[in-house]
């Protein structure tokens, strides 16, 4: 068990750290500062404490996505009929957020990742997407946000998540609709200037959900299955 904590806790500096060169943050950027002790981390292991700082770097990069998606494509809030791009986000992270969004079908999840990428939705694409990757990413810890010494992850669900972001990251740039028009604008790679800030983002998101995998499955004794397909005609997998 010591032997466990020691990684958990040296994988969790090893992550910090590279975030912060990463973002060229200081130490005292609250992205990766570390919350105050509280009376409830003395039912926490190390891993629990690991997983909620994994899960909390995790969906403060997806609330960075969604806003940087709405600014390169402005139309998608507008559907929605919010006032502006903070409102929108603030729909989604916020305290007041809905249990469900009607306007995504029912769908939560991978099922609302895809239907992002459906020709015939007409709703907020970006809505779709995120949402979906919040609700996965949930998914893959239990749905839980807070973990205490009884609770137990599948490294299993945390891998395959990683996956289904590789597999949204590729079709950002390359699913189009019957116009021939990319359904996302992300990256912009024409001119002497390229931008791939979306491709550093997802990079952080999918870098820490295979870090997070790779600690469960060390601390557990557990395998993970390795999953290899063409991302051209890759699907997302269940959690």
């Amino acid at each position: 068990m010591a032997v466990s904590r020691f990684i958990a806790g040296g994988l969790l500096c090893v992550t910090l750290v590279s975030l912060a060169g990463c973002n060229g943050a200081s130490p005292k950027d609250p992205a990766i500062e570390p919350r105050p002790f509280q009376v409830r981390d003395l039912a926490k292991s190390d891993v629990d404490l690991v997983a909620e700082t994994h899960l909390r770097l995790t969906l403060g990069h997806l609330r960075t996505l969604m806003e940087k998606l709405y600014r390169r494509n402005p139309r998608e809030w507008r559907k929605g009929g919010q006032p502006g791009i903070e409102a929108a986000v603030e729909r989604v992270f916020g305290a007041a957020r809905p249990a469900r969004f009607p306007e995504l079908r029912g769908r939560r999840s991978v099922g609302s990742m895809r239907l992002a990428f459906e020709e015939d939705f007409q709703g907020d694409r970006v809505l779709a997407l995120v949402e979906g990757l919040r609700g996965m990413v949930l998914d893959a810890y239990n749905g839980q946000q807070e973990f205490y010494l009884l609770d137990e992850l599948d490294p299993q669900r945390l891998y395959n998540a990683a996956r289904n972001i590789e597999i949204a990251v590729w079709k950002l740039s390359n699913d189009r609709d019957a116009g021939g028009r990319l359904f996302f604008v992300t990256n912009e790679v024409a001119g002497p200037i390229r931008n791939l800030s979306f491709e550093r983002l997802f990079g952080k998101i999918i870098a820490l959900q295979d870090s997070m995998a790779q600690i469960v499955a060390d601390t557990t004794n557990r395998r993970i299955k390795n999953v290899i397909q063409s991302a051209a005609s890759a699907v997302f997998i269940g959690i």
